[in-house]
């Protein structure tokens, strides 16, 4: 009787475990627009509709290589072709250089995150940028706020997969925001791409899975990963379109998740501001979403607009949210502030003048695709670059056009300059653009000789003094240009300054951030002049493109770990530095030196005070 019994049990076990099972394909990193992601997809969609057994398939981003209309468009048409569910989220590619900010692929695809449940499991994954400037791979707050509804719905006993492009460790700047929360519920494991190899990963104690990407760079094939789901483990293995599932390079076992980690559990130390007590926060907001922007503000308003489309004014006296006005896509542009207009573009394809005081629409412009570009205003005129390959001019009291300039290769995302009479910005399409102010004619046009659109002067804000105008592009040096006919009078690379530049008050000095610690000065001058001064900040790696800013004899920049400083640039000596977060900080806004209003990609917005 007793055997019996065992056998009954053993046999529930086995039948539980049985209807418990199930697989899904795990594809990552496809990178369609590369010489082979196209046909690399193509085959994958063939092999995974001729394998019955697949009940799903979940793509973890890198979908596309530029995150541009007609790759995402093209992704989505092979991805079409899966004759069973499939989800998506987007990757650095997708969204870093994306010339709508994303919207064309939440547009495409329905959204940037998603949840679903299988057979009992509830799997969920959220979107990551780094969106438009280069970064480190971000959480964005959205989704967080997401993420925390999702599971205030989840049983605690529900056993959940997570799913991210990035690993979820520090090449995430906000890594905690989803290791705090997930290891609060039953997490099995998380599953990432981003690596483009197939690597077992831990993250404090959660089990996770790297998937190799989808392309064949050096083999003659591409391939995926199929996860097998039994009642006790997860199996990974390797599918090569056209041949036999390979071996089980990874087991996970399944089971009651325990927190704990062998690893040693790291947060961002905020131990800097102890350093420099005289830097306190006088106000700060939150907003829900990410703000990729510099503020503006006037003697009572801080305006600003975030990713989910929200532009909101907040007293700048106490950080109390004034009104708020709803565009149809992510904001990504500065805004500007002329007298009582505010001027800003949106994802949505528009550039709007809202009335300051109440944020009610004053006018609106349509254009053809989305303008993440920021306005520059002259007397009563904005400039302003966009997606659709065009830079305007715009009256700015009634919003009519006074010229475009349609020959823009690539999307608009920086600030313009206004110089002697003449327009400079930088583009996604590797060319410097130098316009004539009064009518939009095109003057000279530039670009490093790279063919790669990379390496572009788009988020680099042009600085000129004494008829040269000065940038640095992602290539990693300091370009000197003629204003008048775009010659070249020098190219510095000595110091591997990338993107973040400024300019002295008195314009005698180009400053410029390394990407490692220094920030360099030189002299403003038609001949290289060489490096004049280095001082060692100790800011560590560094790539964020946020400009430096003089004002009061001082200098102000901030980091890619939420980190602003300030130094005086004629001792050369740090006056203060001061974490906010541990997200980018955008090109700060000096009110005064005793006053510096700014915002982080977490959707941080702070003005910060000095004694």
């Amino acid at each position: 009787m007793k055997s019996i019994i065992v056998f009954i049990v053993l046999l529930v076990s086995f039948l539980n475990v049985d209807a418990q099972a199930f697989k899904y394909a795990f594809v990552t990193d496809t990178h369609v627009g590369t010489e082979t992601g196209e046909e690399d997809l193509r085959r994958t969609v063939n092999d995974i509709n001729l394998q019955n057994d697949l009940d799903f398939v979940i793509v973890t981003g890198d979908v596309t290589e530029m995150g541009t209309k007609a790759e995402i468009k093209l992704a989505k048409e092979i991805l079409s072709g899966l004759k069973k569910p499939w989800y998506v989220i987007p990757g650095n590619h997708d969204t870093g250089w994306s010339e709508s900010g994303g919207v064309d692929f939440i547009r495409e695809f329905g959204d940037d995150k998603f949840t679903f449940d299988h057979n009992g499991f509830r799997f969920i994954a959220c979107a990551s940028g780094p969106y438009v400037r280069m970064s480190d791979g971000h959480i964005p707050r959205d989704a967080v706020v997401w993420l925390d509804g999702v599971l205030k719905k989840t049983p605690a006993d529900m056993p959940i997969v997570f799913i991210n492009h990035y690993p979820i460790d520090n090449s995430l700047d906000n890594w905690y925001e989803a290791t705090d929360r997930i290891k609060k519920y039953n997490i099995q494991y998380a599953i990432c791409g981003h690596g483009h190899a197939n690597q077992a990963m831990d993250f404090e104690g959660v089990p996770a899975t790297m998937g190799r990407s989808n392309l064949r760079a050096k083999d003659s094939i591409g391939g995926y990963n199929v996860v097998t789901m039994r009642g006790d483990s997860a199996l990974f293995a390797v599918k090569k379109p056209g041949s036999l599932l390979e071996p089980s390079w990874r087991s996970i076992p399944l089971g009651t998740f325990v927190a704990n980690s062998s690893s040693k559990i790291v947060r961002p130390s905020y131990e800097i501001n102890n350093t420099y007590s005289q830097v306190k926060s006088a106000w700060t907001y939150h907003a829900s979403a990410n703000v990729v922007l510099t503020p503006a503000a006037d003697k009572k308003l801080v305006v600003f607009g975030n990713s989910i489309g929200e532009v909101e004014a907040l007293s700048i006296k106490d950080g109390s949210k004034k009104w708020g006005f709803k565009t149809g896509g992510a904001i990504y542009s500065s805004p500007a502030i002329a007298g009582k207009i505010v001027v800003l573009g949106s994802g949505d394809g528009f550039i709007y003048g809202l009335d300051l005081n109440s944020g009610k629409e004053i006018w609106k412009i349509k254009t053809n695709a989305s303008v993440l570009g920021t306005p520059l205003v002259d007397g009563k005129v904005v400039y302003i670059g966009g997606s659709d390959h065009n830079f305007r001019a715009i009256d700015i009291k009634t919003g009519k056009q006074i010229w475009t300039f349609d020959g823009i290769e690539g999307a608009i995302v920086g600030k313009p300059l206004i110089y002697q009479g003449k327009v400079f910005f930088g583009s996604w399409g590797r060319h410097l653009y130098a316009l004539d102010e009064n009518n939009g004619k095109l003057l000279w046009k530039w670009n490093n000789g790279s063919a790669n659109r990379m390496f572009s002067p788009a988020m680099c804000t042009p600085v000129a003094k004494d008829g040269v105008v000065y940038f640095a592009a992602p290539d990693r040096v300091l370009t000197a240009l003629d204003v008048n006919n775009g010659s070249v009078l020098w190219r510095n690379k000595e110091a591997t300054v990338r993107e973040s530049i400024g300019m002295s008050e008195d314009g005698a000095l180009i400053f410029g951030k390394t990407m490692n610690d220094e920030v360099v000065a030189y002299r403003t001058q038609t001949t290289d002049p060489g490096i004049l001064w280095r001082l060692n900040m100790g800011f560590g790696y560094e790539h964020t493109p946020s400009m430096l800013i003089a004002k009061d004899k001082q200098v102000f920049f901030g980091t890619r770990n939420g980190v602003v400083y300030a130094f005086d640039p004629y001792i050369q000596k740090t006056v203060w530095a001061h974490k906010v977060d541990n997200s980018m900080v955008n090109t700060v806004n000096v009110i005064n030196k005793k006053s510096v209003l700014l915002a982080t990609m977490d959707g941080v917005v702070t003005l910060l005070t000095i004694k």
